[in-house]
């Protein structure tokens, strides 16, 4: 490698950006300094993105030669992390000539380096036996290390990290399952590995000297059976241990359909990824550590790995929109192009309304909520929500709020505490009162022209396991009269003000 790459980084072409992996290495490309180019079957899905206006973003397939070949033009090093899971039967035939396609576009522009993504197959299983996924898998590898270019085949067993369909299988399963009556498999051993270890290797494998063309094995210090990970799971997310009962009657069929009743996932990736823990899959090497080392502190722990995993919720870093962050967040950090069920469950109740009044006398309606004002909507069910908190040892509303008229951050506000202000347009409250799960409640103001405003209402809810979730649904037939009547008030509050004459001077 010249002394020119060293200073300009590398040109790196990206497959499956609008994925889980894909999404999260394409910032750390670019923090390593590298140029990126996204190849993407729908771009559209990657405008959200915050490092979308520092990569470029190509249309293609990666079936489709001539879109391949164009997307490779002038590429040092091609990330593959494309696959058909979940896209029916004949997703193995489909990974095939994709990954052909790619190998042969590959070799003919002159890249020097393909990095895939695959996944750890186990050790002394011949292959026919194992899950058409992890089959599949280990059939991509081969084609792109026959392809001509020097490969890195980086196989992993299961990714830690919010989003990866592995990760919210667990999550989930645990999560709302104190009691379950699970298939065998929850006693298979596995190697899991955070995600920030996968990107971390991923980045580094594009400067793997160019006579180094293999496999390498990559996972976590820690092995562990299913069942290990979701009492570890539960222990780290602070819920009590959960009682697991293998039973040996359920086939991976049949567990496919209890994860797709049990968990949002959906039964089509559910299958391959039950089906793959049949066999113990385990790191026989960790080759890789002789280009790429481990800095200190890694590869993360199991605990470390899911402590970061729920770092977003936890730390209730709930955006208003994703297109608001000005940098990347943590590579765990859900992204918007992620499916609907990962991230685990964050139920949410939405209102807004169009108001007859300026802005500025809407914030200030919104900044004067709680208190001696109270709450805009049922007093007897806020107060009785209060008194209910106390009895339990919580806050209650007895905290009322430090001004009358003002909030800053950090304030307490009854039993709220305000998690952030943009003073003029929105006001996040946390919610400190005895709840299983945490909650927030979001409110914002903003011009809708003609002297007019929009306001904005978003109440949220984290549940904390299955008590969580009951405690959310037995009170949602109440949220039209709570939340809804606090929407409309608020906003006839703000019409009033407006209406009211000006006082006498």
């Amino acid at each position: 490698m010249n002394e020119d790459d060293s200073a300009d980084g590398l040109r790196c072409l990206v497959t499956g950006a609008t994925g889980y992996i894909g999404g999260r290495l394409v910032p750390e490309l670019l923090a390593a300094g590298h140029r990126v180019r996204c190849l993407a079957r729908s771009p559209g899905k990657l405008r959200d993105h915050p490092w979308a206006g520092d990569a470029e973003v190509v249309a293609g397939d990666v079936t489709d030669a001539d879109s391949v070949a164009e997307a490779m033009r002038g590429v040092d090093v091609a990330y593959y992390l494309v696959h058909a899971l979940g896209s029916g039967e004949g997703f193995e035939a489909t990974d095939r000539r994709a990954a052909r396609i790619f190998g042969e576009r590959a070799k003919a522009a002159g890249v020097r380096r393909i990095v895939y993504l695959g996944g750890l197959a186990p050790s002394g299983v011949p292959e026919d036996e194992l899950s058409p996924h992890l089959r599949s898998r280990a059939e991509v590898g081969r084609i792109l290390l026959a392809s001509g270019v020097p490969t890195a085949v980086l196989r992993a067993a299961v990714v830690i990290g919010s989003g990866s369909a592995s990760f919210e299988m667990l999550r989930y399963l645990t999560e709302r399952l104190p009691v379950m009556i699970t298939p065998s498999w929850v006693r298979t051993r596995l190697q899991p590995i955070a995600v920030r270890d996968v990107l971390r290797l991923l980045v580094g494998s594009a400067r793997l000297p160019g006579d180094v063309s293999r496999s390498f094995d990559i996972g976590g210090p820690d092995v562990l059976t299913y069942r290990d990970m979701m009492i570890r799971y539960a222990r780290v997310a602070g819920l009590p241990r959960r009682l697991i009962l293998p039973v040996p009657v359920l086939t991976p069929g049949l567990s496919s359909h209890w994860v797709g009743l049990v968990t949002p996932v959906p039964a089509s990736i559910a299958r391959p990824l039950t089906e793959s823990l049949r066999h113990e899959v385990i790191c026989r090497e960790h080759d890789i550590t002789r280009y790429v080392p481990d800095p200190p502190g890694h590869p993360l722990g199991f605990d470390q790995a899911v402590r970061l995993a729920l770092h977003r919720v936890r730390e209730a870093r709930v955006s208003t929109r994703w297109s608001s962050a000005a940098v990347p967040g943590a590579p765990s950090d859900p992204l918007p192009t992620d499916p609907d069920w990962a991230g685990g469950s964050l139920y949410t109740d939405r209102r807004e309304a169009v108001v007859d009044a300026p802005v500025h006398v809407l914030w200030r309606v919104i900044e004067g909520v709680g208190g001696e004002n109270g709450w805009y909507s049922f007093p007897l069910a806020w107060s009785l929500r209060g008194w209910l908190d106390r009895l339990v040892g919580g806050v209650g509303l007895r905290r009322g709020r430090r001004d009358a008229e003002r909030l800053r951050a950090g304030d307490s506000l009854d039993f709220w505490r305000v998690e952030e202000i943009e003073r003029g347009h929105l006001l996040r409250l946390r919610a400190e009162m005895r709840l299983p799960g945490l909650a927030w409640l979001e409110m914002s103001a903003e011009p809708e022209g003609d002297g007019r405003s929009r306001y904005r209402q978003r109440a949220l809810f984290h549940p904390h396991g299955l008590l969580g979730h009951a405690y959310w649904w037995s009170i949602s037939p109440f949220h039209a009269l709570v939340f809804g009547g606090m929407a409309r008030n608020i906003a006839q509050a703000a019409t009033r003000q407006t209406l009211a004459p000006a006082p006498a001077r």
